[in-house]
């Protein structure tokens, strides 16, 4: 099976769709199962905003697994603990948010690579068959983990170009949520969606795949020819709808 990093560096070609997922924050492998059913071609567990401890975390990466879906964990930051546990797991990469710094994605990308890109440590994890295949699992690991960064602060804005050119990352994800929150606070006139144009076309010239959030397929669809990737809604947001369609809230 292509594996996903393969699939984000295809996607990133023009003429290609985006991978499309869900942020899943509900703690719950079963949650996992029932999105994974539906087909999607990844699921981003949410580390950062939902209530996911370790065990969990492990549980719902194995669940995507029965289902051969890769799943990508939201760590809580840039945090090289968080990190390599989730690797350690089974994750197929990472999503680091609040990437302010070319140092911060360097400090992402030190965390999740392997000697001699980085400093990951070889340990006894579900990724390696519980202490059976290390090797075997730090050579898949140098091919295939995702190494990917949000943009969504104003000062990641600010050293966008020095952030791009960062080896090891994988993918430039774009928070829109957080960056609104961050222009509305610093009292700047500039429309959210020509903020994300300026990123897109930036990682355009500098040859780099790109992603995006959206709350619906439709927000998305205008973007389809710019990003790699795109994470759509979350579980939440999908029972939110689901429940008001049935009981018309």
């Amino acid at each position: 099976m292509t594996s996903l990093r393969a699939r984000i560096a295809a996607a990133a070609r023009p003429e290609q769709a985006p991978l499309l997922g869900p942020f899943l924050a509900v703690p719950a492998a079963m949650v996992v199962e029932i999105a994974c059913a539906s087909g999607p071609d990844f699921v981003c567990i949410d580390m950062e905003h939902g209530p996911i401890s370790a065990q969990t975390g492990e549980a719902m990466v194995r669940a995507a697994a029965l289902y051969e879906v890769p799943a990508l964990v939201r760590v809580p930051g840039v945090d090289a603990v968080a990190i390599g546990q989730a690797l350690d797991w089974g994750a197929e990469g990472v999503l680091v948010p609040r990437v302010n710094s070319a140092q911060d994605a360097r400090q992402a990308v030190d965390a999740a690579r392997y000697p001699p890109k980085g400093s990951r440590g070889a340990g006894p994890g579900r990724a390696a068959g519980y202490g059976r295949a290390i090797p075997a699992a730090i050579a898949r690991a140098r091919r295939d983990t995702v190494v990917a960064v949000q943009i969504e602060t104003l000062p990641a804005l600010d050293e966008l170009e020095a952030i791009l050119a960062v080896e090891g990352v994988d993918l430039f994800f774009i928070g829109p949520g957080d960056l609104q929150l961050g222009l509305e606070a610093a009292g700047r006139p500039e429309p959210i969606g020509s903020v994300i144009g300026q990123i897109l076309q930036a990682c355009r010239e500098k040859g780099r795949p790109c992603g995006l959030f959206a709350m619906t397929r439709d927000a998305l669809s205008p973007y389809d020819d710019q990003v790699a990737l795109g994470i759509i809604g979350s579980d939440a947001t999908v029972l939110i709808a689901g429940f008001d369609a049935m009981y018309g809230a």
